[in-house]
């Protein structure tokens, strides 16, 4: 079951992601390890710029009633999943837009990219589920005593993840996902499938 509890008024992010294709049915094995019957895969709906720039220009809209947009330096986002996004809301904020990538089993910054000391930067992420590669990219950035400023994400889909760091969301979902040993999905010997990037 896909439950709504939060979202952002004015516009419709669940009919977006289920218009788009973006929330895939089946049997699936999260990055957590739990097993789901849904997996929301947002590049279906960041394939399409016009609906990107709609997500974007929201995202703006709420950071701006936070913080001081003008004065950010940098949107940074980890790979792959949040790099649509990421620089799509950086396209509205003006500003530069960098990707931490995993390399031997972690995020790092490659490609000649840098974060200066001091810089104000954003996270932007497509889905949240246990905040383990944004929190590797907070790492990147305390490593170089940059100043983040926020945290958004599309989709809020954990469990009350905490970031040390204001995180916002643009919609809020409860998805039921089960123990391997208490899944009913797998009791019905329905075949699974591991779509995350984080083997």
């Amino acid at each position: 079951m896909i439950k709504v509890t939060e979202q952002i008024k004015g516009l419709n992010v669940l009919k977006m992601l289920k218009d788009s294709g973006s929330i895939m049915e089946g049997h699936f094995k999260l990055t957590s390890g739990y097993h789901s019957k849904y997996y929301l895969q947002c590049a279906q709906l960041l394939q399409y710029p016009d609906l990107t720039s709609k997500i974007a220009r929201q995202a703006v809209d709420i950071l701006g009633r936070e913080i001081d947009i003008e004065k950010i330096k940098t949107v940074i986002s980890p790979a792959v999943g949040g790099i649509l996004f990421g620089y799509m809301l950086a396209y509205r904020m003006n500003t530069k837009m960098i990707f931490a990538e995993r390399k031997n089993s972690s995020m790092e910054l490659r490609r000649g990219f840098k974060i200066n000391p001091g810089e104000k930067i954003i996270i932007a992420e497509d889905v949240i589920t246990t905040g383990g590669s944004v929190n590797e990219v907070i790492d990147i950035c305390k490593d170089s005593n940059a100043r983040i400023e926020a945290i958004i994400s599309i989709v809020d889909r954990s469990y009350g993840v905490k970031f040390d760091f204001p995180y916002f969301s643009l919609i809020k979902l409860n998805i039921e996902k089960y123990l391997p040993s208490r899944c009913p999905l797998c009791r019905n010997n329905l075949k699974i499938v591991y779509p995350g990037s984080k083997k």
